[in-house]
């Protein structure tokens, strides 16, 4: 089937949330055998190349998720395209975006995501928790079934 739009998840680094959030939401659409939305995380301050955190692979393994060879792709303006949908970790991530991307493609996780970067492996627990929990509502709002 041919992809329909891209989900993006954005957060600072695109180290620890946003790939705990692109292996887990990825992962929660191919249990339901969903395979016309692309995947993909970027970070807004990421330095590109930088390899995931530890702590982030452990914590996404939980949810089945392999993030493990993932490393950070910087935000920039040529992957804003109609078609995809940029689902950010905090307001502050919408905000700083909103100039360059049009509001009906913004979306927040849940109510905000707090970063867990250099937190231990139970502060990454909870993050991807929170991102689990939150997933089957951005489900819902992107109307995906």
């Amino acid at each position: 089937m041919k992809i329909k739009y891209t989900v993006y998840f954005v957060c600072t680094g695109n180290t620890c949330r946003s790939p705990m959030a692109e292996g887990i939401f990825r992962k929660m659409l191919d249990e339901k055998g969903i395979n016309y939305i692309e995947v993909k995380s970027c970070g807004i301050n990421a330095d590109e190349g930088t390899p995931v955190s530890v702590n982030a692979v452990i914590a996404a393994k939980e949810y089945g998720a392999d993030i493990s060879a993932h490393t950070a792709v910087p935000f920039t303006p040529e992957i804003v395209s109609y078609s995809t949908i940029f689902v950010c970790m905090t307001y502050s991530h919408l905000l700083s975006l909103l100039g360059t991307i049009p509001r009906e493609q913004l979306f927040v996780l849940g109510n905000g995501i707090p970063d867990p970067y250099m937190g231990d492996e139970e502060t990454y627990r909870r993050c991807a928790k929170a991102i689990y929990n939150a997933l089957p509502e951005l489900m819902n709002t992107l109307k995906i079934e």
